[in-house]
């Protein structure tokens, strides 16, 4: 009798277990990122653009060992963004301070990043220092349908005489087979003053805007993902007033867009900082379709900025900065004045 009841437990705690087993939901996870690479020149002085004042092209000697540095160092934070929770290296990841497209193929070409075979989207920029927006993705998971360049027209205020500066590259394609957005900018800097210069982003906010707006036009469920080095904060009007993102998800409408990085900014933290002061001018945005809790399609998960150790100073004035790749005319084997910012978005698995 006794033995009768203890199969009789045993297999009531089976049957639990099994049935526990079957509710527990499972879920594909991949990376979307955004990193800007702090000029990512090569070696070659291009004479249609002023490339040979990027840091690269003023050293005296080395240059084609420290180019090759640069690139194994770029790979190396890009393999790792995402692993510890995706164990895979980013879906996809916008960059930008990249001087054309045969830069970013040494990247992929990297051992960090070679067997993941990645595809690169990228377009010239009339840039007058001739840095660029790229796109890379991995070619089994994510395929582009359409891909475009937006030409940003921005004038001097005193000259009226225009400024060359970014375009902004849109990216339409399947992320295993369902459709999304791509949006990467990098708009204008804060060079002589962040008021001054203000306007050349709010101009460059509208631009995005445009480009978001055709997209919902089409479809107002566009899952959409609005990256770049904005050189502003989440609370700057360029996104407050002109995208209109917001802070809280209850907040955001159906062509709304939502800004994850603007708590982290409220809490202090950064992705590059400046005399002692922290900005979180790396973002991605993502808009209302990428917020619903249906996880039968891809969803919005979670979002972080990628500072772990080894991409942090640890001595001199810049201690606790990010470690950037060039300081005081030379190499410091560093990677970017910036760190990473990406998104995890989620699928459930049947």
């Amino acid at each position: 009798m006794k033995q009768r009841q203890h199969w009789l437990i045993m297999l009531c705690i089976l049957t639990f277990l099994n049935v526990t087993a079957q509710e527990k939901k499972r879920f594909k996870i991949h990376t979307i990122a955004f990193y800007n690479l702090e000029n990512l020149f090569d070696t070659i002085n291009d004479t249609t653009k002023f490339d040979e004042r990027s840091p690269i092209m003023e050293m005296k000697a080395n240059r084609a060992e420290v180019y090759k540095k640069k690139v194994h160092n770029m790979a190396r934070v890009i393999a790792d963004i995402g692993s510890d929770v995706t164990h895979n290296t980013p879906a996809i990841i916008g960059v930008s301070e990249i001087e054309n497209r045969e830069v970013l193929e040494d990247v992929v070409n990297d051992p960090f990043l070679l067997q993941k075979d990645y595809g690169i989207v990228h377009f010239h920029s009339p840039d007058v220092r001739g840095i660029d927006v790229g796109l890379l993705y991995q070619k089994s998971l994510f395929t582009p349908i359409y891909t475009s360049s937006h030409e940003l027209k921005i004038y001097d205020d005193l000259t009226r005489k225009r400024r060359y500066t970014r375009d902004q590259l849109l990216v339409s394609g399947k992320l295993e087979g369902e459709m999304i957005h791509i949006i990467v900018s990098h708009w204008p800097s804060r060079s002589g003053g962040e008021a001054r210069s203000r306007p050349k982003r709010i101009a460059a906010a509208k631009l995005t805007k445009r480009i978001m707006d055709s997209l919902q036009s089409i479809d107002p469920y566009a899952k959409i993902f609005t990256m770049g080095d904005f050189n502003d904060n989440p609370t700057n009007a360029s996104i407050k007033d002109i995208l209109k993102a917001k802070k809280d998800r209850k907040d955001v409408g159906l062509k709304g867009i939502y800004n994850p990085m603007e708590a982290m900014a409220k809490k202090g933290l950064g992705s590059n900082a400046y005399r002692d002061s922290w900005s979180l001018f790396d973002q991605i945005l993502i808009t209302k379709p990428l917020l619903e809790k249906d996880y039968s399609s891809f969803r919005f998960y979670k979002a972080g900025i990628f500072g772990k150790n080894y991409l942090i100073n640890k001595k001199g004035r810049w201690k606790g900065y990010p470690f950037r790749s060039f300081a005081d005319g030379g190499f410091t084997n560093g990677f970017s004045d910036h760190f990473p910012v990406y998104v995890y978005v989620i699928k459930e698995v049947k």
